[in-house]
């Protein structure tokens, strides 16, 4: 399948991405099992670029994005464990981005350890907004209208948030809009796992 859908896609884009990269990806665990998409999408970037595939850094949480609505996600945040090298370049890698808080998380643990991550290679970007930064004009309204609120409810700097996280927040009126409907969305989170057999 990645040979078929993104063979070409990576060598076209191949002078844009760094040299002697790590490529990394979530190793993430859906509801419905192991995702071994964005695995095999990292080894062919690694292969097209002459780069490294990273395997040690893993996703020590397991976030069940598949099916969940933008608020959902922003209550589930992905953890990871695993060998960050400082220095060295890493590219993250993913099949699909919606809100694209998993690969922000990721490229946080890659930052707080000394890595440096210089480009995102994803084959469908599915969110509302195809940048991954917020503008700053959205990030100093949320900042004015809610103060440290964001940071309290989710434990993200409003400025550390994605574009499509940024502006799903800012339809919200005020935080306790936000942390009505963060409870309504940990139910229906609930609510879905159960139905699919995933008990907690």
């Amino acid at each position: 399948m990645i040979a078929d859908t993104a063979l070409d896609f990576l060598i076209q884009i191949k002078d844009k991405l760094p040299d002697n990269a790590i490529f990394v990806a979530p190793h993430a665990r859906e509801a419905t099992g192991d995702n071994a998409i964005p695995q095999v999408l990292s080894a062919a970037c690694a292969m097209v670029t002459q780069g490294q595939v990273e395997t040690d850094i893993v996703q020590i949480t397991r976030v069940f994005h598949t099916g969940a609505d933008p608020m959902e996600r922003m209550g589930l945040r992905a953890q990871f464990d695993g060998n960050v090298i400082p220095g060295a370049r890493y590219v993250l890698v993913d099949d699909v981005t919606n809100m694209g808080g998993t690969l922000a998380e990721l490229a946080d643990y890659l930052l707080a350890r000394g890595g440096l991550v210089l480009a995102v290679v994803v084959l469908v970007n599915a969110g509302r907004n195809k940048h991954f930064l917020p503008s700053k004009s959205v990030i100093r309204t949320l900042e004015g209208r809610y103060g440290n609120e964001i940071t309290e409810i989710f434990g993200i700097a409003p400025s550390a948030l994605t574009a499509n996280e940024a502006n799903y927040l800012i339809g919200f009126k005020t935080a306790d809009e936000i942390r009505n409907r963060l409870a309504k969305a940990r139910k229906e989170t609930s609510l879905r796992l159960r139905s699919k057999g995933i008990g907690g």
